[in-house]
């Protein structure tokens, strides 16, 4: 790997006060008594020396010092960061690094709980777990020769969440999971009514495998057949229509369940030889096959233009650069993690699933003064996205001729090193450190109280874009961002030009229809999923979902989230009378800093 640097590079990470809190919170290493140990500085060397490490087993002359450079550059730099176990694990003796996996599980209580002990030990490691119940059968089957009952999907949900609920993924946050059902397993209504209680499983998050026979039903109205995992036989029927207007009424109320479109996902499926991706990962980003992990990294494209006065335009040149490393980043990660188990290595080694993304998009429409519910904006995402697909690919492809093949290869599709290169992950943590709007997301608000750490603090969070152009409006005041940390109504403005308001808009001011094509512009180029939650107004209705969830099926997205503002009591972001003292905080020590 040819890089132009023999010097050590040495960066002052540019992080905001938020960035800080959640790094010494959730991030820098501490010592036995408790205190930090590291700073950021001190985390992404350590993180870079510990990947770059790995250069040496393909290539004893390898330069490793300058693969160290050039990881800590781009980590440092925030131009890219990957999954929270890389940062937190890395080059400590704890070595999972990846940030998703999927367990199977099987009809037997062996298996069950087979799967909670793997379970515990996934969270332990940092990753998120993505679980299918399709395979459980029916809540009181009969069970074996001693006229035993079956727990169903609903009763395995309750286990695991209760196994999993108090450890925390690498020791500093709940595991995230999710859990998937087909459409047609016969408890299907007790599941999508799971989480009618917000409060219950509060640590997974349920979902709902679609199929194509089903959705062509709902056109329709017909009724389908409802059908036993272990016996393959017909035990009912459902109307296709009411349990899909079942679905975007539980969804409305709570934010759970979303769907996952399965004949979608295994149109893409890379390797159909292996089985089908019927196991998705805990934000939906990912489908895998049983036991793979997939370690993920995130680009920050707001840290990817040309500025030049007023005009911004995308810096490609950078870019694949960035790509480039990244990629080789994210394959050397695969390496050095240490896996719960012989069988989760070998499921990883053989596919070698990576999935570099993005964050920070909307942090670049608001610099190129784009709207985000905009035919232009589509069209830069399809442009980005396709150059940081075609880029992956030819990287991995570099890589497969420097290390070879990823082992289960069988000469179809592209000869590359890794069986899927991209994925588009929710970044919720890491952009916050990176100091940017998350994944693909529209921005939440332009300025916005978020509740982080269960609650523990209280974070304003002010877009550094929006804080640029009004000031050179001149309209930047305590007074306007107050106003939006209580209303988030910026449309209402009268000191605000139709310009500003136009391009300056939130993840509730943009239409649903433009969230799902948004996602679908990315899905086009991207080997696996994109994550994407569809944010609407509290005002929105039941048939505001629904229309959401059959668009997103016939614009062929592999899945789809939908959450309505204030239809859970713990989101992570508010608006309201909490922030007033954070914002004249704010602005108080914008003054200092002023007569310093």
């Amino acid at each position: 790997m040819a890089i132009n640097t023999t010097v050590p590079i040495v960066f002052e990470p540019r992080l905001t006060s938020n960035s800080k809190l959640v790094l010494e919170k959730r991030y820098l290493r501490r010592n036995e008594i408790g205190e930090i140990s590291e700073n950021p500085d001190d985390m992404f060397r350590r993180v870079a020396k510990a990947v770059a490490s790995i250069e040496c087993k393909y290539d004893r002359q390898a330069d490793v010092e300058a693969v160290i450079d050039d990881f800590y550059r781009l980590m440092a730099s925030l131009e890219f960061l990957p999954n929270s176990p890389t940062l937190l694990n890395a080059g400590t003796g704890h070595g999972q690094l990846a940030g998703t996996m999927v367990l199977p599980i099987q009809d037997t209580l062996e298996s069950v709980f087979d799967t909670v002990k793997y379970a515990a030990l996934v969270h332990k490691g940092g990753s998120g777990i993505g679980f299918n119940f399709s395979s459980i059968r029916p809540r009181s089957d009969s069970v074996g020769d001693r006229q035993g009952v079956a727990f169903g999907p609903l009763g395995l949900l309750d286990i695991l969440s209760r196994a999993t609920l108090n450890i925390r993924q690498g020791g500093i946050r709940r595991g995230c999971n999710s859990a998937m059902l087909r459409v047609d397993h016969p408890d299907i209504m007790e599941f999508i009514q799971a989480k009618q209680d917000p409060s219950t499983f509060a640590n997974f998050f349920t979902c709902i495998g679609l199929t194509d026979d089903f959705m062509e039903r709902v056109k329709t109205e017909e009724n389908y057949p409802l059908v036993h995992p272990v016996s393959g036989r017909t035990v009912g029927l459902l109307n296709a229509g009411f349990v899909l207007k079942k679905i975007a009424d539980l969804s409305w109320k709570t934010g759970d369940p979303g769907v996952i479109f399965l004949d979608r996902v295994n149109r893409d499926n890379p390797t159909p030889q292996h089985g089908d991706l019927d196991h998705v990962s805990g934000c939906g980003e990912q489908p895998l096959l049983p036991n793979e992990f997939c370690h993920l990294g995130s680009i920050n494209l707001s840290r990817m233009l040309f500025i030049d006065g007023d005009r911004a335009e995308i810096d490609f040149d950078k870019l694949g650069k960035v790509v480039r490393s990244a990629i080789r980043f994210l394959d050397n990660c695969i390496d050095l993690t240490r896996y719960p188990s012989p069988v989760m290595e070998r499921a990883t080694l053989r596919t070698r699933k990576v999935g570099l993304g993005i964050m920070g998009f909307a942090d670049l429409l608001l610099q190129m003064r784009i709207p985000y519910d905009s035919t232009k904006a589509l069209d830069v995402a399809r442009r980005v996205m396709k150059y940081i697909n075609r880029e992956a690919h030819e990287t991995s492809r570099e890589l497969a001729l420097e290390r070879g093949l990823y082992p289960g290869y069988n000469d179809t599709g592209e000869p590359m090193r890794n069986a899927t290169c991209t994925t588009i992950a929710p970044t919720g943590t890491i952009s916050l450190i990176a100091g940017c709007t998350s994944g693909i997301e529209p921005a939440f608000a332009m300025a916005f109280i978020r509740n982080a750490f269960h609650g523990e603090h209280h974070l304003l969070d002010i877009n550094p874009h929006f804080k640029d152009a009004f000031e050179q409006a001149g309209i930047f005041s305590c007074q306007l961002v107050q106003r939006l940390v209580h209303n988030n109504d910026l449309p209402l403005m009268p000191e605000v030009s139709e310009d500003l308001k136009g391009v300056f808009i939130n993840a509730h001011t943009v239409s649903p229809e433009w969230h799902v094509r948004m996602q679908a512009a990315f899905q086009e180029h991207t080997d696996s999923a994109v994550s994407k939650t569809v944010n609407l107004p509290q005002h929105a209705s039941q048939q505001d979902v629904l229309d959401i969830l059959h668009l997103a099926y016939r614009l062929g997205l592999k899945g789809i989230t939908v959450y309505r503002d204030c239809s859970r009591s713990n989101q992570p972001f508010c608006n309201g009378s909490v922030g007033d003292e954070l914002v004249s905080g704010y602005f108080n020590s914008l003054r200092r800093i002023d007569h310093a």
